[in-house]
């Protein structure tokens, strides 16, 4: 039995790495850090000691008070003599930071790359981001997160305005060698430095030597799942979570958009008698997302997935608990676009006294929500409390004033389930629940006074089309061209396949 078992669990252990493209490392030491408050400390008391290299890396980062303090810091630290380099991503950050915010940091001595900006040659590009939120100082102590930088995540105890509700762990041991290879691999994509961005081409700089493998500083084991766009790591790492979980899994979430896939691992899960929760926001910063997610919700409750939305601040957090034994905490949302289109950044702990303190947690921020149930009399989703909506539309006023804009990959998120929405109506693949009938019903309006403008005013359809052929075109003539210069750079023949003038003799038939 033992022999079986111990098989059993190798089986398992080779089924995470491959899906998640991560190995197990061993002798770690990790703590769990819950909102800014906790996480923000901690990050900047780590760049205050730091002695060699400062490794930072955030999708969005705000020059507020918040961002001010920490670009302190770093500035700091590069006159002290320690390297230290920050990626940025442009679209994160577009509006919340000024060029000269990103100068002074650059003057101070900080080594800044932004991730992915703006190029005529790549019309769909932006759609590939850098969501990770890492920090990783002297190869000593790291940091992987879902928190940005900035004032939303700091909350003010003055005012008594609550900080978003978002998880962050600290790591020390083995693992920190991961953690570098991920922020090598987005900041060799990253390409040029801020200079280069700004105003004209510069070659990449030197890649920071390898500080080496730390030593076993704990008895924790973990894996730093970091991915790139296109390679379906987590999906595949939460389905197959899905899959193994026996009695608990507990998902935290903040822009759930769920594919078929993932939602009927849920299904399946909760109907094999697996206490499932999902835990979302009660308003997001992301106005349509709401309706959007809320529409993925009854497949979930009809199989016995229990919802339960969050009645604090922003809920921004992104982690999962299973058995008490796993737990996932990062940057990669329960959607296409984190599990597709960005670069991410998670923890996968297998440890009980980490999984317990994740538990705990869970049920800490239960106490703070609601939990949706379906009205089987109508099969409509319904709300348990009957003032919850009027209580959202009043914190959700308040927190409006100064959330910031949509996310590229989030706003990625919503036209997908948008476009499965739709596609439902118009080909009856799927039963569409009455929660849907606000978005069919919008995107039919929309259709109609397009339609109709289209009919009344035909210039107004065809100048934008004819825009996007002309700029498509140009984009394949120029690479065409491109093309052609490399290959005669080379002394290539102008073709590879040549025809064989040859005869050849024909066999009789049979």
């Amino acid at each position: 039995m033992t022999g079986t078992t111990t098989h059993g669990n190798d089986l398992l252990d080779q089924a995470f790495t491959r899906a998640a493209g991560a190995a197990r490392v061993a002798g770690n030491r990790i703590r769990l850090l819950q909102d800014g408050p906790q996480n923000y400390p901690a990050w900047l008391d780590a760049i205050g000691n730091a002695r060699e290299s400062v490794a930072f890396e955030n999708f969005i980062f705000c020059e507020d008070e918040t961002g001010r303090q920490f670009a302190a810091a770093l500035m700091e630290r590069a006159r002290a003599g320690v390297k230290v380099r920050l990626v940025y991503d442009w679209l994160g950050c577009r509006g919340r930071a000024s060029r000269k915010f990103w100068r002074a940091l650059q003057q101070a001595g900080c080594d800044v790359r932004v991730f992915n900006p703006p190029h005529a040659a790549h019309p769909v590009g932006w759609l590939q981001r850098d969501h990770r939120k890492l920090l990783s100082v002297d190869g000593r102590v790291g940091f992987i997160s879902g928190l940005c930088i900035g004032r939303d995540w700091a909350g003010d105890a003055k005012s008594g305005r609550e900080p978003w509700r978002d998880t962050g762990v600290q790591i020390e041991g083995p693992a920190l060698a991961d953690i570098e290879a991920a922020f090598e691999q987005v900041w060799a994509v990253a390409g040029v430095s801020l200079p280069a961005a700004l105003a004209g081409a510069e070659p990449p700089g030197p890649a920071l030597p390898p500080t080496g493998t730390s030593p076993a500083v704990g008895d924790v084991a973990l894996r730093v799942v970091a991915t790139r766009p296109g390679t379906y790591s987590v999906l595949r790492l939460d389905q197959l979570i899905a899959a193994a979980a026996r009695r608990t899994l507990w998902l935290t979430d903040a822009y759930f958009a769920g594919i078929p896939p993932f939602v009927e691992a849920l299904r399946a899960a909760a109907r094999d008698g697996v206490d499932v929760r999902l835990l979302v926001p009660g308003s997001s910063d992301i106005t349509l997302l709401r309706p959007l997610s809320q529409a993925g919700y009854r497949p979930l409750l009809e199989a016995g997935v229990r919802v339960f939305q969050w009645q604090g601040p922003m809920l921004h957090a992104k982690t999962a608990v299973a058995d008490g034994l796993w737990a996932r905490v990062g940057s990669s949302n329960l959607n296409l676009a984190s599990w597709v289109g960005n670069n991410e950044l998670d923890v996968l702990v297998e440890d009980q006294r980490f999984a317990a303190d994740m538990q705990d947690m869970f049920e800490a921020d239960l106490a703070r929500a609601t939990e949706l149930v379906l009205r089987h009399e109508r099969r409509r989703l319904g709300v348990v409390a009957q003032d919850l909506r009027s209580q959202l539309k009043r914190r959700r006023d308040d927190w409006l004033s100064d959330t910031h804009t949509s996310h590229a990959g989030q706003a990625a998120a919503a036209a997908l389930r948008l476009s499965r929405t739709v596609g439902a109506a118009l080909t009856e693949r799927r039963v569409l629940a009455t929660t849907d009938a606000r978005l069919v019903g919008m995107v039919g309006l929309v259709a109609l006074l397009l339609g109709v403008g289209s009919m009344l005013w035909p210039q107004l359809a065809a100048v934008p089309i004819a825009l996007l052929l002309l700029w498509g075109a140009l984009i394949l003539f120029a690479k065409a061209l491109a093309l052609r210069r490399e290959r005669r750079r080379r002394g290539l023949p102008t073709t590879h396949v040549q025809r064989d003038s040859r005869k050849v003799e024909r066999r009789p038939q049979p």
